[in-house]
């Protein structure tokens, strides 16, 4: 395998959501609704363990990242169900699945639990013990050279303003959902969309860019010369992981490669965001094949 860089611009970049360093830790909790309260004998404790086995779709690992017994976890879940008065989930063959009073529940008790935990942040920042904290997502689908990147400059950033960083390891949507239900404070991500389309509690920041990564076989004449086109790309089979990894990502370079081929596709093996074996796949293909493994452009969304 051979990896050159391509002749023309790749599709819209990467896309940082973020809060402000100023604005992530300082902001008054909102007011709640008048009339509004919870349900009597619900606990956090109900909600964590409920978003917790949401995340880990099985009771045996969500039991595991609780450090608690499976049997308590069921019965706290069922408690939760008669407090709320309806079934939250349903087991099924291929997991557990939310109902859709659970997916309401689940959004809330995000909010929530973020709001509580960014409470007693503020707490002990107030009283001496502890310094702001920024909640950033670092998808673990994305380049090591974009990641490396932005977080030595986010890190540098939060260490000149005094803010301790905290990093997370989760996907990031389309929507920016941990950001959304306030999991977390800022996020990379691919940026598919014009910074106009974004929600309005989000903002945009260039920060950079770097070229994508393009793999392809040895024997291919653009491994000799170091670049390849958009053309040449095109007329290739272009494997990029399965769509359902990175939707976002995908769908900017399909819009990019069929600007040059209306009948582009890319292959979708199934494997999720792992370039060697991708890279494998690639070098004992019947065909030439390549391997995208990055794209043009980084924002930060503030």
């Amino acid at each position: 395998m051979s990896k050159v860089a391509p002749r023309t611009p790749a599709p819209p970049g990467v896309l940082v959501p973020m809060s402000s360093l100023d604005r992530a830790h300082a902001g008054p909790m909102p007011r709640p609704v008048a009339g509004a309260g919870a349900p009597q004998g619900l606990e956090l404790r109900h909600l964590r363990y409920f978003v917790a086995l949401a995340d880990t779709g099985t009771f045996t690992r969500a039991a595991e990242r609780l450090f608690i017994a499976q049997p308590t976890l069921s019965q706290q879940i069922r408690r939760l169900e008669e407090i709320v008065g309806t079934p939250l989930l349903r087991r099924r063959r291929d997991g557990l699945q939310l109902t859709a009073a659970g997916r309401v529940l689940l959004t809330a008790a995000r909010t929530a639990l973020a709001q509580v935990d960014q409470a007693v942040s503020q707490t002990r920042q107030a009283a001496g013990l502890g310094r702001p904290r920024l909640r950033v997502v670092l998808p673990s689908c994305l380049p090591e050279s974009l990641a490396v990147a932005a977080a030595a400059g986010l890190r540098a950033a939060a260490a000149a303003a005094q803010v301790d960083l905290t990093w997370l390891e989760m996907p990031m949507d389309a929507e920016f959902s941990p950001l959304g239900t306030r999991r977390a404070d800022a996020g990379l991500g691919w940026l598919a969309t014009s910074p106009d389309a974004l929600p309005a509690a989000l903002e945009a920041m260039d920060v950079g860019e770097f070229e994508p990564e393009t793999w392809i076989p040895a024997a291919h004449p653009a491994a000799r010369g170091g670049t390849i086109s958009l053309e040449e790309l095109a007329s290739l089979p272009v494997i990029h992981g399965p769509r359902r990894a990175e939707p976002v990502t995908y769908d900017a370079w399909t819009t990019a490669m069929q600007t040059v081929n209306p009948r582009f596709e890319f292959t979708d093996p199934p494997l999720r965001c792992s370039l060697p074996v991708t890279l494998a796949l690639a070098a004992t293909a019947n065909r030439p094949a390549a391997v995208l493994a990055g794209a043009q452009g980084l924002d930060l969304l503030v």
